[in-house]
């Protein structure tokens, strides 16, 4: 049943030169972040290679960081990571890759689909290196992993949280480039909203479309677009759309709307004065999946093959930490969350 709203929520390749930029080294330095810290206990040497939008997203490139952080400080890896460049060709992932491998990366993360091209091209050339990449199925490369989550079903949650929030009974999706996975976002937030209010609108815009993947990376846009979407009534608005988000959320600011985060909690890496406007976040634990991918390469060899997470095993979830603006409605999310789990509830993958 549907309820009144009472609270708002590197590597650098071009023209074939390559240039690997560590990202903030000095900080990295300083914190320990960058070469395993004080009391290094390990000799693993881990390279990251960031999506589209790069660290600083607050979303799922922040998240993969997050893991490796968390690896150097607890592990004592070596790591590095790495940036890519605004409309880069294919071939500069896959130099990035290469070139990581070549200079003794034990383990070589690549975050994001877009890199799907790159590790298979680039993985049966380094046999002893481990290769990993999130969010896209490589099933059949014995030194690949692949880190893969239900995002639909987060986005389910995130769906039902708008409905029961929505005083107009219309909300919106800001997607960042349009792609089989940002569908299942898609997906999941319109069904998991349809779910509670049957007759909901549902706004629905991407920011751009392959091969232009800027749509990651554009936060005036991401604010243009939820602007678009506020003007045509929607007063809940979820993105999945990286570091543009952040310009959804500033839009949100501006006009008095909710924003429902992604990827990781966007109300705690939100300033002070847009925390209010953030009722919760479908979050993608992909910091856990990249520690934990870590913690098996130092203990030995991690296994190639697709890992899955999703509700039930706690690998993508919602966020309770606006404790004001969630409570009204927590007990409804955790019965539906169930019912996900139990299998009462079968949620879309694709619009």
């Amino acid at each position: 049943m549907k309820r009144s709203n009472a609270v708002k929520f590197a590597a650098v390749a071009a023209a074939g030169v390559l240039a690997l930029t560590a990202c903030d080294s000095a900080a990295d330095e300083a914190d320990g972040s960058g070469d395993g810290g004080e009391g290094a206990s390990s000799d693993v040497r881990i390279g990251l290679a960031y999506d589209v939008g790069g660290r600083g997203d607050r979303s799922f490139n922040d998240s993969a960081y997050r893991g490796l952080e968390q690896a150097a400080e607890e592990l004592g890896v070596e790591t590095q990571d790495f940036e890519p460049s605004d409309g880069e060709a294919e071939s500069a992932k896959e130099e990035r890759l290469a070139t990581m491998a070549d200079e003794g990366y034990d383990v070589v993360i690549a975050v994001g689909f877009a890199y799907d091209g790159a590790v298979r091209a680039v993985a049966p050339e380094y046999p002893d290196v481990h290769f990993a990449i999130v969010d896209s199925e490589i099933p059949d490369i014995d030194n690949v992993t692949s880190l893969v989550f239900a995002e639909e079903q987060a986005s389910f949650l995130a769906g039902a949280a708008a409905a029961l929030t929505s005083e107009e009974d219309h909300v919106g999706f800001v997607g960042g480039v349009e792609t089989p996975l940002i569908h299942k976002f898609e997906a999941g937030y319109v069904a998991g909203a349809e779910h509670v209010t049957e007759d909901i609108t549902v706004e629905v815009d991407y920011l751009s479309q392959p091969p232009d993947f800027t749509g990651f990376s554009d936060p005036a846009k991401g604010r243009e677009l939820a602007q678009a979407q506020y003007d045509r009534g929607a007063d809940v608005i979820y993105h999945a759309a990286g570091a543009s988000g952040n310009g959804v959320l500033e839009s949100a600011v501006e006009n008095d709307f909710t924003f429902i985060g992604v990827d990781s909690d966007q109300y705690e890496n939100a300033e002070d004065n847009q925390k209010p406007f953030v009722l919760t976040s479908a979050i993608k634990q992909v910091d856990v999946a990249v520690f934990e991918l870590i913690q098996v390469a130092v203990d030995g060899t991690p296994e190639g093959g697709i890992q899955r997470f999703e509700l039930a095993d706690g690998g993508v979830d919602y966020t309770t930490s606006n404790e004001e603006a969630i409570s009204p409605i927590q007990e409804e999310l955790d019965a539906i969350k169930q019912q996900i789990i139990d299998g009462e509830i079968e949620v879309p993958t694709a619009p």
